[in-house]
């Protein structure tokens, strides 16, 4: 019999496909492409990648192609929109990268005083549904304008008085005389699956990814402190340790009043913090990155 793997899409090229890659690197997981690039064996665990359009993605994970998938939520989030599918692909957990804006701009000589003033106006999007849904819910009726890239330049072409279009940086808004005037949809790369059942080897696979993900982001913001401290301390200390776990205390070789504390702090930690630790009490204090971590 053979085995069973599990197909994961990933966008092909962009931001979000070097995300993704980066991902299944840091879960211990490298991936052998074939020549025309488009399909790609995990050599770790047996995963297939199948690389797709970004918008393809949800479509493909919907109509079991692929069982799972990374995409842009702002793309899944119009898709069940859309609705498209019966029985659409399911959100598992949001991944903490490739995070953007879906957001609303208007000519930048605009005195825009809110949604109101889109009125009776064109909008031109890529985000049919999203926009709609915006609109909707501000009460405001628009006339939707769907247009495929390059949306920026519909107000200067006498397309549309304003647009609602995917934004990073801001700057090719700028370039075009643009200005933003309200947040539609925040987004980042969401993890989604096919809704039907996996067979028992297929869910067990899936499992043991998801934990690998899960020790990938409990790990990206989380930092290892160690730092000397006087024993009257470790109360005060423990209490401001952002984010901790309750900390390991050891004893100082010949120095029963002062000792060693070592704590995981899942928050960032700032100059600030440690400057507080110092005040505190805290010496030699020493900050470390965590590459993995399981619960």
């Amino acid at each position: 019999m053979a085995e069973e793997r599990l197909r994961i899409a990933i966008q092909k090229s962009g931001r979000l496909s070097d995300g993704s890659f980066e991902l299944l690197k840091s879960c211990g997981l490298k991936v052998s492409r074939g020549r025309d690039k488009l399909y790609g064996r995990v050599q770790e665990m047996p995963i297939d990648v199948l690389l797709l359009r970004d918008d393809d993605i949800p479509a493909f994970v919907a109509d079991n192609a692929c069982d799972i998938g990374i995409v842009g939520q702002n793309v899944f989030e119009e898709e069940l929109l859309s609705e498209t599918h019966e029985a659409p692909a399911e959100e598992v957990m949001q991944l903490g990268f490739a995070r953007c804006r879906l957001l609303l701009a208007a000519p930048k000589e605009w005195n825009f005083d809110g949604a109101n003033d889109l009125a009776s106006k064109r909008i031109a999007t890529s985000y049919p549904a999203l926009t709609k849904a915006w609109l909707e819910r501000e009460g405001v009726e628009a006339k939707v304008v769907m247009m495929k890239g390059s949306v920026e330049v519909a107000p200067r072409l006498k397309i549309a008085d304003a647009v609602c279009d995917i934004v990073s940086t801001g700057a090719t808004l700028d370039a075009n005389g643009l200005k933003p005037v309200a947040t539609v949809f925040d987004s980042e790369a969401i993890l989604i699956r096919n809704a039907e059942k996996f067979s028992a080897e297929k869910q067990a696979i899936f499992d043991a990814l998801i934990k690998r993900i899960n020790g990938v982001l409990r790990s990206k913001d989380a930092k290892y402190i160690m730092m000397n401290a006087p024993r009257s301390a470790v109360e005060a200390i423990t209490e401001f340790l952002p984010g901790a776990d309750a900390p390991t205390v050891l004893e100082l070789a010949g120095n029963p009043d002062k000792v060693a504390i070592h704590a995981v702090c899942r928050e960032s930690v700032f100059w600030d913090t440690l400057e507080e630790l110092k005040k505190l009490g805290a010496s030699a204090i020493l900050v470390l990155p965590i590459e993995k971590m399981m619960p």
